[in-house]
């Protein structure tokens, strides 16, 4: 049911859930559950209303709260495995691009039944774009998902690539530094307490040393650290990532590592937290390269770089390893080595992407409009050597935001169908990378913080004040 306004919003609450002051009061789990997470979720992303839209997002995130599901960071963890004290797996994250709900939900049921500790939900700066999906809409939405599945513990949610242009870079620095920053504080307000800056896009190969290439870089990760470290909330250190080689471009060495690092911590200053982990390059490339067919061309991952930089990282800075990116479209038979190699953490997205457009469940009709939209609207992003297929496959991805809502709307088999193929996709990354059965680990080092949330309606102006919703029942 779309839920249009207050008083709509208030009759889908009452004898569900109580508000007290800053908290809520979750008084019927199952009645949550089996029904109103459902309207209020589609409410918090699709209301007309904003007022109902804004008091949706606080009423879950604060029933969350009240179930013990809190955004965390994995920064203690990461220190954790920096110092030897845990390790032996890699930590999944994971992007998600569209069906949001349904495919959070897919890997909450996984993770419950394999007993997984750690795993990440993750969106890159270009994909809150391209799928509009604000943090503090896409943090709902997670959280939502894990009330719906039963879970409880730790949200580690994470800005992804929050990336330099190289080209904006270039014209203007600061004004693109500073664009990055209005993102960090954007997400770290809805509660993204991990965040991985990406300025390796401005590494100049062209300069004779290592370390001269790499300043641009270490200059501007430092200078965000600093803005993140202000940001973050009391009790919370918030997971911060570094970046020495851009995805899709020359392979990262441990004299790369050692560059940026030492630079690093001479800007940054010796009183200030610097990053958890690092990520480099290893031969793979966002989405895989698309043949001329539309099927994904075969890389040669570098494991030994994966293993001796993980190494380093650990033994010389403390770090908990290295991070890959570009991973989910590799073949199955590559996943149970980076737990091998020492990986700290690997980012999975367009893999996911093609289950949901390449499942035989998703509507013809809906799929045909969406390449069409593509065809049409994206025209101008076509390159001269591209085929068609090639075409779709490199962009049907800024098909999720102007078809979010049609996809949402899916039947409910349809989507179950889907997701159930998600599920078994994520149980086995999750068995692959060792991750079952680490749910003590994350006990044992991560203890969230619950953030205090303000209401809507105090001093917004445009949203009513929260009294005027009641307290339900």
């Amino acid at each position: 049911m779309m839920l249009k306004n207050s008083e709509q919003l208030k009759n889908e609450i009452k004898g569900i859930l109580r508000i007290e002051g800053p908290n809520v009061t979750v008084l019927d789990e199952n009645g949550l559950r089996e029904k109103s997470i459902d309207d209020l979720v589609h409410a918090a992303v699709f209301s007309p209303d904003e007022n109902t839209r804004q008091m949706s997002r606080w009423l879950i995130r604060r029933a969350g709260a009240s179930l013990g599901i809190l955004p965390a960071s994995i920064q203690s963890l990461y220190e954790a495995m920096g110092r030897g004290e845990a390790g032996g797996f890699t930590v999944p994250a994971i992007n998600i691009r569209g069906l949001t709900y349904d495919t959070a939900q897919a890997v909450f049921r996984a993770a419950l039944k394999g007993k997984v500790g750690p795993f990440i939900f993750e969106i890159a700066r270009s994909e809150i774009g391209y799928t509009g999906q604000r943090p503090a809409e896409y943090t709902t939405v997670i959280t939502a998902a894990a009330i719906k599945t039963g879970y409880r513990g730790p949200l580690f949610l994470q800005g992804d690539h929050f990336q330099i242009s190289a080209g904006k870079f270039s014209k203007n620095p600061e004004g693109e530094v500073n664009a990055v920053k209005d993102l960090i504080r954007e997400a770290i307000a809805a509660g993204f307490f991990n965040i991985d800056i990406d300025s390796s896009t401005i590494v100049d190969l062209s300069k004779p040393t290592i370390k001269e290439q790499q300043k641009n870089n270490y200059e501007v990760a430092a200078e965000l650290t600093r803005l993140i470290r202000e940001l973050e909330p009391e009790g919370v250190t918030v997971s911060v990532g570094g970046e020495i080689g851009e995805v899709g471009g020359k392979n990262s060495t441990v004299e790369d590592l050692r560059a940026f690092m030492d630079g690093y911590n001479e800007v940054k200053g010796a009183g200030l937290k610097g990053i958890s982990k690092i990520s480099i390059q290893t031969g793979t490339s966002h989405g895989g390269v698309p043949l001329p067919d539309g099927t994904i061309a075969k890389v040669s991952i570098d494991f030994g770089a994966l293993e001796k930089i993980s190494a380093a990282a650990r033994r010389e800075y403390g770090l908990s390893g290295a991070v890959q990116h570009g991973a989910s479209t590799l073949p199955d038979e590559a996943f149970d080595r980076f737990p091998k190699t020492g990986t700290a953490e690997i980012h999975l997205a367009t893999g996911f992407q093609n289950m949901i457009y390449d499942s035989a469940a998703f509507p013809e009709a809906l799929r045909k409009k969406i390449y069409d939209y593509v065809r049409t609207d994206l025209m101008d992003e076509k390159k001269a050597r591209d085929t068609d297929e090639q075409f779709i496959y490199k962009t049907r991805k800024k098909g999720f935001g102007p078809f979010k809502e049609q996809m949402w709307d899916l039947p409910a088999e349809i989507r179950q169908a889907i997701s159930g193929s998600l599920e078994e996709k994520f149980r086995f990354l999750f068995s692959k990378l060792e991750v079952f059965g680490t749910v003590d680990v994350v006990h044992k080092f991560v203890k969230p913080v619950d953030v205090p949330l303000g209401a809507p309606g105090k001093g917004t102006g445009e949203i009513k004040p929260l009294e005027e919703y009641g307290e339900g029942e």
